[in-house]
C-alpha cells in the first residue's frame, strides 16, 4: 500500500501537482485540471488581481471543493518580494501554505539561492508551510529543511524548457540528504520525463507548461497523470539491476534440445 504526499499538515492523494499559467483559455485549464487528478494547483499570486473583488479572476475557475490553491511567489527577484507575495496570498484568504520562487535572473529562472534561504526563514517564522523552488544542489537542499522548509522543490531543467531531468545523479544526492519530501518542479517535457522522476523515488512531481502548450492540453494531464502513478509504482515494485550482458527469461536447465 502506498502513503499519500504529505507536505506539512497537508495530506494529497495525487503527487502530481499542476499550474494555471499558458493555457489558450480557462475552460482548457479546468479541463485539464480534472483529467489530470491533481489534488494541488499552483497560482502566480502577483498575476491575479486581488484588489479587484467585483471582477472574475483566475481563482474563480479553480473549483476549491475539489483543488487546494498553491500560491506561489512567481515573478519575486528579491527575497522582500517574494515574502510580500506570500503574505498577500494569505491576507486574502488562501492559506499559509505558499510555493517560494526567488529567481536569479530573467533569462535562465533560475533560483537565486540567497535570497531563497532568507526567504524562507522569514516565512517560516510566521508560520507558513514552505515549498521552496530550488535547483539541483543538495547542500541547498539539506540547508533549506533545517530552516524548516515543508519540502525541496529540486528543478528537473530550467523553466517551461521541456529538457526532462538533466541530473539524476543530484537528484539522488537530494534525498538522501533531506528527510522532508522532494517534489521535482520545473523542466519536465513529456509523459516519460515524468515517470522517470518518480521511477527516481522523489514524492511528487509538478508541472505546468508540458501540460498547458500541448497540442492537446486536455490529454496530455491525463497522460502526466498515468505517467506519475506509474513511475511511483515502478519505484515501489523496485526494478531488476541493469546488468552488461544477457540473462535468459527462461530456465536453461532440464531443457530438451531435440
Amino acid at each position: 500500500m502506498d502513503t499519500k504526499l504529505n507536505i506539512g499538515s497537508y495530506s494529497f492523494q495525487s503527487r502530481l501537482i499542476v499550474g494555471t499559467g499558458k493555457y489558450k483559455d480557462f475552460e482548457t485549464m479546468v479541463q485539464a485540471h480534472e483529467a489530470s487528478g491533481a489534488d494541488l494547483v499552483t497560482v502566480a499570486i502577483a498575476r491575479v488581481n486581488l484588489d479587484r473583488p467585483d471582477e472574475k479572476t483566475l481563482l474563480d475557475y479553480i473549483d476549491t471543493k475539489k483543488f487546494t490553491i498553491l500560491p506561489n511567489t512567481a515573478g519575486a527577484y528579491t527575497a522582500q518580494d517574494a515574502i510580500r507575495i506570500a503574505r498577500l496570498a494569505r491576507a486574502t484568504g488562501i492559506g499559509d501554505l505558499v510555493k517560494l520562487e526567488v529567481l536569479g535572473d530573467p533569462k535562465t529562472l533560475l533560483p537565486d539561492v540567497v535570497a531563497l534561504l532568507e526567504a524562507t526563514e522569514i516565512l517560516v517564522k510566521e508560520g507558513f508551510t514552505v515549498m521552496p523552488y530550488t535547483n539541483d544542489d543538495p547542500i541547498i537542499a539539506k540547508k533549506l529543511e533545517d530552516l524548516g522548509a515543508a519540502c525541496v522543490m529540486p528543478l528537473a531543467a530550467p523553466i517551461g524548457s521541456g529538457r526532462g531531468i538533466q541530473n539524476k545523479l543530484n537528484i539522488r544526492f537530494i534525498q538522501e540528504a533531506v528527510s522532508c519530501p522532494v517534489i521535482v518542479d520545473a523542466g519536465v517535457g513529456t509523459a516519460s520525463d515524468a515517470s522517470i522522476c518518480m521511477e527516481l523515488g522523489v514524492d511528487g512531481v509538478l508541472m505546468n507548461t508540458a501540460i498547458a502548450q500541448a497540442k492537446n492540453p486536455v490529454l496530455m494531464a491525463e497522460a502526466m497523470k498515468q505517467a506519475v502513478e506509474s513511475g511511483r509504482k515502478a519505484f515501489l515494485a523496485g526494478r531488476i539491476p541493469k546488468k552488461n550482458y544477457a540473462s535468459a527469461s527462461s530456465p536453461q536447465e532440464g531443457l530438451n534440445v531435440l
